[in-house]
């Protein structure tokens, strides 16, 4: 049996368009006959607007027309092009091919050493492996890991260059948020005389003094 899109904004409209029985539109909308009573009561679904099953493919005119004519006849809903639509798409498990799962630890390697802020389940759900591989890879305790050398996931044909480049920036920004902004390092600062130790050795009260040029201060910093 096709399922009904949205069954009690269904039953509604059918309690308000037609003069269907409470049997026939329980039938078609999966419903009990007492819940499309409660409906055509107004004790249930007020706040719900109707659904015409026509409109959106499941019921056609003929058939609402026989079963108006005929309190026996049951309405049986067509497979809707707007329910298939409609319905979550679930993505299917990653499947790598038998050639290219020896391939894996190699991908898992490159992400350890150049993309740490990746995690193990983003770096698992990409690959299409286990945690607990990764993390024998990441602990050398792999039973393979003297062959294993880190090697680009894209170049092993194991993830498009679109996908890596989306999971990278995904994780860059979450690690970015959990910890913060980066701190810039300033480099080295020249400090006072006073925290250096170094004596400072006051000039003669009778030498001359310094006129600043240009050449002067070139061979200072010379």
């Amino acid at each position: 049996m096709t399922d009904i899109l949205y069954p009690k904004a269904t039953a509604v409209w059918l309690v308000d368009n037609t003069s269907l029985t409470f049997d026939q539109i329980a039938a078609f909308c999966g419903l009990h006959p007492l819940e499309v009573e409660a409906i055509a009561d107004g004790e249930s679904a007020r706040d719900i607007r109707g659904a015409d099953p026509i409109a959106n493919g499941q019921l056609t005119r003929e058939d609402l027309d026989k079963a108006g004519a005929d309190p026996k006849f049951r309405l049986v809903a067509q497979k809707s092009r707007h329910a298939e639509l409609l319905k979550p798409m679930k993505k299917a498990p990653r499947y790598t091919p038998v050639s290219r799962r020896q391939d894996r630890p190699d991908a898992i390697a490159w992400f350890i050493r150049n993309h740490p802020e990746v995690t193990d389940a983003q770096i698992s759900k990409l690959l299409g492996t286990t945690k607990s591989t990764i993390e024998m890879v990441r602990d050398g305790t792999h039973w393979n890991k003297t062959n294993i050398k880190p090697v680009d996931p894209v170049t092993l044909g194991l993830v498009g260059q679109l996908e890596l480049d989306a999971l990278v920036k995904v994780a860059a920004e979450k690690a970015a948020k959990k910890g913060g902004p980066a701190k810039v390092d300033e480099g080295p600062t020249l400090r006072p005389a006073s925290e250096t130790g170094a004596a400072v050795e006051p000039e003669p009260e009778d030498a001359p003094a310094k006129h600043h040029t240009a050449a002067s201060v070139w061979n200072d910093e010379a």
